[in-house]
């Protein structure tokens, strides 16, 4: 059961602020944000069309964003919030930044990786694991209609153009 859902929130609000920062580039509007002793101390949202960068998702440049924040390259005591349950590669990042919670939106049936097609969080992932805790479904519903919105958008826009 996760606690202080109120504080949970409150940040994962601050991720989808985040999110809407990739509309202004044409990116998919993912958003995260690291929490470290109840502050923020890393944002990041999805800019891989902006940079022309495949590896540009929300959450590398939010652990690019702590870790600098931090001055540590483990974040062993931080929470990452993500709109969008991460991919395969934000979870090995997760995971090498030792990120011990991750709190998501949305599920991604496509390429989640806490649970939706591969587990590489969370307890079921092993022993050695980093992140011991993750939680999906926090603010569930704005988190997957602004993906979908998106999208919807994009195949509009496809048909007129």
């Amino acid at each position: 059961m996760l606690e202080g859902m109120e504080q949970h929130h409150k940040f994962m609000r601050q991720a989808l602020d985040c999110a809407t920062q990739s509309l202004r580039t044409g990116d998919v509007p993912i958003g995260a944000v690291i929490v470290h002793e109840g502050r923020v101390i890393g944002k990041g949202w999805n800019q891989v069309e902006k940079l022309q960068d495949a590896s540009a998702h929300a959450e590398i440049i939010a652990i690019s964003s702590a870790s600098d924040a931090l001055q540590e390259k483990y974040l062993t005591a931080s929470t990452l919030y993500v709109t969008i349950e991460p991919c395969t590669m934000c979870a090995g990042a997760i995971e090498l930044a030792r990120i011990p919670r991750v709190i998501f939106g949305a599920q991604e049936p496509k390429t989640g990786a806490c649970g939706s097609i591969r587990s590489i969080l969370g307890p079921e992932s092993g022993p050695n694991a980093s992140a011991r805790e993750v939680y999906g479904g926090i603010l569930e519903d704005e988190c997957a209609t602004l993906m979908k919105t998106f999208f919807q958008g994009l195949r509009h826009g496809s048909k007129e153009g």
